[in-house]
């Protein structure tokens, strides 16, 4: 995670953003645009780390692409790490454009499709055969087209008591989700969204 510098220009709202692994950024940068999105900074090195882009879906949300300059493999994470990023979450622009200009470019595959009355379908998605994240059409409490990510953490109540009195400011939760699990959404004292999740409350 990140915020580019694209991200944080002057009057722009502070807020995370997520990586995609690629195998070439240049590439996958042109394959966005093509597809609809938009670029946002062009291709550039990192000096010695890697080579990145800040990309925008159809709808607007960013994203960034990403490949480091090692060949090494990063270390495999359990599901729901504390620490670790536990969901993705995209408020969508078009849910069914947005999941298709996912799925061609990175091979993203549906996984279950949860109706959520009039807010309509909660389409969660897998990669590599693993639900990861679940897309949604931006609503009134998140009007821009924007990712959301899910921080675990062993317990969304107590860490949600932890971040009110370090300056954060709750929006929803602690809520169970289908599925089992529970979660949080929050604003950093900074005003960036962020959220949090956990197997039990």
């Amino acid at each position: 995670m990140a915020i580019s510098e694209e991200l944080c220009a002057e009057g722009a709202k502070p807020c995370w953003s997520g990586y995609v692994a690629t195998d070439n950024v240049d590439a996958d940068a042109a394959r966005v645009a093509a597809a609809g999105g938009a670029i946002k900074r062009r291709p550039a090195d990192i000096p010695n780390v890697g080579r990145f882009a800040v990309v925008a879906d159809p709808g607007g949300a960013v994203f960034l692409l990403f490949k480091p300059n090692t060949e090494e493999e990063p270390k495999s994470v359990a599901p729901m790490t504390p620490g670790h990023v536990g969901w993705h979450e995209l408020y969508a622009g078009d849910l069914d454009r947005e999941f298709a200009f996912y799925s061609r470019l990175f091979g993203w595959t549906k996984d279950r499709a949860i109706d959520m009355g009039p807010m309509g379908t909660y389409q969660t998605f897998a990669t590599g055969g693993a639900p990861c994240g679940g897309m949604m059409k931006a609503c009134a409490q998140v009007p821009a087209p924007a990712w959301n990510y899910y921080i675990a953490v062993e317990s969304v109540a107590k860490a949600a008591d932890r971040a009110q009195t370090r300056g954060a400011e709750i929006l929803h939760g602690p809520v169970e989700v289908p599925g089992g699990s529970w979660i949080v959404q929050a604003r950093d004292p900074q005003g960036a969204p962020f959220a949090m999740v956990s197997a039990h409350k």
